[in-house]
């Protein structure tokens, strides 16, 4: 009965990869488009404004258009009123996705998002410049936490 349990499991799995073949096959998709379109390729963003950024991710087949929808649904302004830039400050245009700007899973990874700018239509109805304020620089390690200078030799008391 044990031996028969054991068994079991592995049949399963089997048959769930068949069928998992299988339907790739009945709907005529070659292998590397299906694991494309199933396999989620998540871009990481840093999305700055003067002093203010936000760190999101979604997809590289996402808009510009979507992307400023997830901006409004964080900072309540529409679309309409916001300019996208990529990282040589080039406006994205709402039509394009963020692909089309090389903004994917390799180039914008977690450890290391990939910037994009964002400005507001001022009460003139014209666009703010873009404005990125730089972030600051941690101050010096005091001397006291510094590693001590090392020559090979280690001191004795």
């Amino acid at each position: 009965m044990g031996l028969m349990n054991s068994k079991e499991p592995e049949n399963t799995n089997w048959k769930i990869t068949i069928d998992f073949c299988s339907a790739r096959k009945a709907v005529g998709v070659k292998e590397e488009t299906w694991r494309l379109k199933s396999f989620r390729m998540d871009v990481f963003l840093m999305i700055r404004r003067k002093k203010m950024t936000i760190f999101t991710d979604t997809k590289e087949t996402t808009s510009v258009h979507e992307l400023k929808k997830i901006i409004e649904g964080i900072l309540k302004i529409p679309p309409e009123h916001q300019q996208l830039f990529n990282k040589d400050n080039q406006l994205m245009e709402d039509d394009k996705t963020l692909q089309d700007y090389g903004l994917t899973s390799v180039t914008a990874k977690a450890q290391c998002p990939a910037p994009v700018g964002l400005a507001f239509r001022q009460d003139s109805g014209d666009f703010e410049p873009l404005e990125l304020t730089p972030f600051s620089s941690p101050p010096d390690l005091p001397d006291v936490m510094k590693a001590p200078e090392s020559n090979g030799q280690e001191q004795s008391s």
